[in-house]
């Protein structure tokens, strides 16, 4: 197998595993245990579904992603950031259409790693990724609302935040102190153990003293057992998901969805885990491992998996040493499951509402979105339409927009940055004076400084007989920068001017001899200095 399709796993256990790490590995994967439980399970009702398949989720695609995963501390499950996808598809195509499209982007994601497209997806802009995120956690904050003051939808909720708002409005008169309470409580609890004891299971202990206060007092609120009956107590026997043509084609663009999606998160999740250990993940590798849990995951009824930054980063501070950490999180889970799947009924509603309105508000990436906000204009365009259109019309949609506004900023300044400056000289030869203006070149030639540089170029006088084209300084050159260099050099020769490239550079001769132009038409010189030799009539 080639090293960037090497699981990480393997990398570790040929290096040498003893013991110390194994027991590293298994305090780290417990902590992260105790996380991901209430978590994943909140992610899972968030999304549309029973709070079980979150744990299936977390259980079988965490075990894939770590076990063949390219990073050594990346922790896989579901994540905040797919509710708004999941619920959608959820809404349009039932749990079914939700399964398939799953597996489709897990083979989506296989195709992807395959084809070593993992190099390129990290090339996502910074505003982009600082904009869909904050994006993502007001739409998931807002479908929280309801259940944390425990309102009554007459309807149903809706899904778009445009028309949430108003219906949150009419629902006010059913607001429940109770749910609010429960809420604000588990919230309270989950941000005094974050300040005082950081190193504690805030989620947890905030979920089960909710649990315990509502079960004591006896308060009104929903209950995962009154609204699903409880979770079972282990997992399903594999399944495929129902496949029919017409089924995979309607949601074949939710599946794209989930690949881009789960695609970009796993890949920063990874970058995260290395800045803060290190260490380099194999992006390729990473790909194929989602994949193949997004496959895993559908067959046993869960949503989808990615990698998930805030358990990567909670394992590494835990002390994990090896991908063995998360293989071992998805196990304790299992264990959890088995054991104290009863007690699961008793877990109010609302505080599951508390917990993501706590990852929603830590989503928001408030010192990024301030330094982009300072630094640039058009930064903040991006970073503006990106979250605006996420918030209002689609997640993919305001991912693809902000990628081309980005895109087409990066143009801008790269074609402002290509520089064509002039000089004329008279160089004796022969008791006569031959006029030879130079044309230096620097920064990128291409397509986008096309324009400039032509208005610069065309403007070559008839009167002179040598024309230096001085291309040392230029950095990159694509096709459209090639043609334009031609076609100066064709008008040059039908005035009758001789024409000096000065490169040392094999690919802008290569892409000239292309465009029909050799050496017997050209003379191409290493250095400034050969050319003006040249032009003297010496040898170079």
């Amino acid at each position: 197998m080639k090293e960037d399709l090497l699981p990480k796993t393997i990398s570790v256990f040929r290096e040498g595993y003893d013991a110390a790490r194994l027991k590293a590995d298994a305090l780290a994967g417990l902590t992260v245990a105790i996380v991901a439980l209430p978590l994943s399970m909140a992610i899972a009702i968030a999304s549309g579904v029973t709070p079980d398949r979150g744990l299936y989720t977390a259980i079988i695609g965490g075990f894939l992603v770590s076990a063949l995963g390219g990073s050594r501390h990346q922790i896989g499950g579901p994540a905040g950031a797919f509710i708004v996808l999941v619920a959608a598809t959820v809404s349009r195509h039932g749990v079914d259409g939700l399964l398939l499209a799953t597996a489709m982007a897990g083979l989506m994601l296989l195709a992807a790693g395959f084809l070593r497209l993992g190099d390129y997806i990290k090339f996502i802009p910074y505003p982009v990724t600082v904009g869909f995120t904050a994006g993502i956690a007001v739409i998931i904050f807002a479908s929280q609302i309801g259940e944390f003051f425990g309102l009554t939808f007459p309807a149903g909720e809706p899904g778009p935040l445009i028309d949430k708002i108003p219906a949150i409005a009419a629902a006010l008169p059913s607001f429940s102190p109770s749910a609010a309470a429960i809420a604000g409580l588990t919230v309270v609890i989950i941000l005094l153990i974050r300040r005082l004891r950081p190193t504690w299971p805030g989620l947890l202990i905030a979920v089960v003293t909710a649990s315990i206060v509502a079960a004591l007092l006896s308060l009104p609120v929903s209950t995962i057992g009154s609204k699903f009956g409880g979770i079972p107590s282990g997992l399903p026997l594999p399944s495929l998901p129902q496949l029919s043509p017409d089924l995979a084609l309607a949601v074949l663009p939710d599946a794209i969805g989930f690949a881009l999606l789960g695609a970009i998160e796993s890949l920063l999740s990874a970058v995260v885990a290395d800045g803060m250990t290190g260490r380099r993940h194999r992006s390729n590798v990473e790909l194929v491992a989602q994949g193949i849990a997004n496959i895993g995951s559908a067959l046993f009824g869960g949503i989808c998996v990615t990698g998930t930054i805030a358990r990567t980063a909670t394992n590494v501070r835990a002390g994990a040493t090896s991908p063995v950490s998360g293989m071992l999180h998805s196990l304790f889970l299992l264990a959890f499951m088995l054991v104290a799947a009863p007690l699961a009924a008793y877990i109010p509603l609302p505080s599951l509402a508390g917990v993501l309105a706590v990852v929603s508000w830590n989503m928001v990436e408030r010192a990024a979105i301030l330094t982009l906000i300072r630094s640039s204009r058009g930064e903040t365009l991006v970073l503006a339409v990106t979250f605006l259109l996420v918030i209002f019309r689609d997640l993919t949609e305001g991912i693809l927009v902000g990628v081309s506004l980005a895109a087409l900023q990066f143009i801008h300044h790269m074609a402002k940055g290509l520089r064509v400056t002039s000089q004329q000289e008279e160089l004796p030869l022969d008791n006569s004076d031959y006029g030879t203006v130079i044309y230096r070149l620097d920064g990128a030639f291409f397509f986008g400084a096309v324009a400039a540089a032509s208005a610069v170029l065309d403007r070559i006088a008839d009167g002179h007989r040598n024309l230096v084209l001085d291309c040392t300084g230029i950095q990159f050159i694509d096709t459209s920068g090639a043609n334009l260099l031609a076609g100066v050099i064709r008008k040059a020769q039908k005035g009758g001017v001789k024409v000096y490239v000065v490169s040392d550079r094999p690919e802008i001769r290569v892409m000239l001899s292309h465009h029909e132009l050799h050496a017997q038409d050209i003379v191409f010189t290493s250095t400034l200095s050969q050319a003006q030799w040249a032009i003297r009539g010496n040898r170079i």
